[in-house]
């Protein structure tokens, strides 16, 4: 197994890590054993946000007693100060640590830095000096703000969506980060779920020397997939990238990849999937997403009210109303059997 290094962070880790996100829809012992059997299975590295409810929760009782030998990332969504010290004093207390390894401002939509009015900068600064975290990173689902904190040269990780379904600019945000010698942790390395060849999503990811990629895991079967590849990593062979050729082909483009930031919907609407049903319902189980309760989430759709808030909030700036729109014509063509899935 590759082994990479973030930036000049000098965590060192394998090159297969754990996004906690997940865990957090599995009871506590259930994601016990997941986490336990990940950090056995040789992930030494961990992420994980305040906004994921019980994630950090279930991480500090199942990983507590090995604390010093892993490496732990947590996020904020804090815009205030005081906020930003209530989260970080959370964590700690439910990751049952004395320190984060990496803190990384969560999903932000600028670049915060010192001297800008807003004290969240010096907040990072200061949780430094107390030794309360180590390393200062960001999160964003918004290139231009994403490329801007990494020419600031102020965060030393920057975490952002990668996948082989990744367009070029966003290609071109990892070789920044690469020159700016900052480490990149990749998240939705599987779109959002539109991605379904683990082995592809892997090997896309092994050519980047200085990327992590956290995989969302909740399921057993699932972590003893990515753990399978510590012994025998795939690799970006001419197969495989004529299979993620195809795939580029089928799925670039105008689609949502379910991150649900344009929740919650005035109309009851579960966006982050009616808005990309056309994909799943072909590239997953149909019967899973033609259920009755999948049938009134689509016709929840003629109730739109086209307030526009959905489309303000996309971080990747789709037209969230016409792609609902678009994706229930599909599905109502599904239904009536004039299109074979």
């Amino acid at each position: 197994m590759k082994r990479v290094t973030l930036g000049t962070t000098g965590i060192t880790v394998p090159q297969n890590a754990f996004g906690a996100l997940p865990v957090q829809r599995v009871d506590m012992e259930m994601a016990s054993l997941i986490l336990r059997r990940a950090y056995e299975g040789g992930m030494t590295f961990f992420d994980t946000a305040r906004a994921y409810s019980d994630s950090e929760q279930k991480i500090g009782k199942a990983l507590g007693e090995v604390r010093d030998k892993i490496f732990l990332a947590s996020k904020t969504m804090a815009r205030t100060p005081e906020a930003f010290w209530c989260d970080l004093e959370e964590s700690l207390r439910m990751l049952q640590t004395d320190y984060i390894d990496i803190y990384q401002f969560h999903c932000v939509d600028t670049c915060y830095r010192p001297g800008d009015g807003t004290g969240m900068y010096e907040c990072m600064q200061k949780a430094k000096e107390q030794g309360k975290i180590l390393h200062i990173g960001v999160t964003s689902h918004k290139l231009e703000v994403a490329r801007e904190c990494v020419k600031s040269g102020l965060y030393e990780t920057m975490q952002y969506p990668l996948s082989y379904l990744s367009i070029d600019k966003e290609l071109e945000l990892v070789d920044m980060c690469k020159e700016q010698k900052m480490g990149f942790i990749a998240m939705k390395g599987l779109a959002g779920g539109l991605i379904n060849n683990s082995r592809a999503a892997f090997a896309f990811m092994s050519q980047f020397d200085h990327v992590l990629p956290i995989w969302g895991i909740q399921k057993l079967e699932e972590l003893e997939e990515w753990l399978g590849y510590m012994e025998h990593p795939p690799v970006l062979d001419e197969e495989i990238t004529a299979f993620i050729e195809k795939e580029k082909l089928e799925l670039t483009g105008d689609f949502c990849r379910g991150c649900g930031y344009c929740l919650p919907c005035p109309a009851e609407i579960p966006i982050n999937n009616c808005a990309r049903m056309s994909q799943m319902i072909r590239r997953a189980p149909s019967a899973d997403w033609l259920s009755p309760q999948w049938q009134d989430n689509m016709k929840k759709i003629e109730n739109c009210l086209n307030c526009g808030e959905c489309k303000k909030r996309c971080p990747y700036e789709l037209n969230t109303p016409e792609l609902l729109k678009k994706n229930y014509e599909d599905y109502k063509k599904i239904l009536a059997g004039e299109v074979d899935v």
